[in-house]
């Protein structure tokens, strides 16, 4: 590995944790930690219930297209466009299930066909958060029926190429979308069946 010694030590030991903040949706922690060298110090965990993330993708004779919801988001006070995601706030879920709810709930899509890219943690240097990447093939369009949190949740189909453009031209800043494509892309050009 870059920059590491092979064989070297590289656990931190928890000396004592403590939660300082929970709401439904987030809990935070404040661990006292030991490094390999013998330093301590103190790390700021968020801990998370696991979530899905879905690529929505119809296949049409006029080419292929992708679902989007736009939202506002708080955190960085700005509407953004990104693919259908969430979790239920249970530390236990079935994967599809989780990704089929959370489909069906922000778009009305339901999808014939869900194939498991893969599993990535979302932002583990403050995180600790499962984050299950899901396509959708086969969508039947219904209603939505988004959470009360998700009240201005507008749906947008747009091209593929329309998709990758947002992407370079900034348009799109969640990077769970563009890690969720960017898994999509290599898992499509390597034939790989889903993990």
């Amino acid at each position: 590995m870059y920059g590491l010694e092979s064989g070297a030590d590289l656990s931190i030991k928890t000396i004592s944790s403590r939660e300082v903040y929970r709401n439904p949706w987030t809990r935070v922690r404040e661990d006292v930690i030991e490094r390999a060298n013998g330093q301590r110090g103190i790390y700021g965990v968020v801990d998370k219930d696991p979530a899905s993330i879905i690529i929505p993708l119809e296949k049409t004779s006029e080419g292929e297209f992708l679902y989007l919801i736009e939202q506002y988001r708080y955190t960085v006070s700005g509407r953004y466009a990104e693919f259908p995601q969430g979790g239920w706030e249970q530390a236990e879920v079935v994967p599809e299930d989780l990704a089929r709810g959370e489909l069906r709930e922000e778009t009305g899509l339901e999808a014939e066909r869900l194939t498991l890219l893969g599993t990535l943690q979302i932002a583990y240097g403050v995180m600790n958060q499962r984050h299950y990447i899901f396509l959708a093939e086969g969508l039947k369009h219904g209603s939505p029926d988004p959470d009360v949190e998700e009240h201005d949740l507008a749906l947008r189909r747009v091209s593929v190429a329309e998709f990758e453009r947002m992407l370079l031209a900034g348009e799109i800043v969640d990077n769970c979308s563009v890690a969720a494509w960017g898994l999509y892309k290599v898992w499509l050009d390597h034939g790989r069946p889903a993990r």
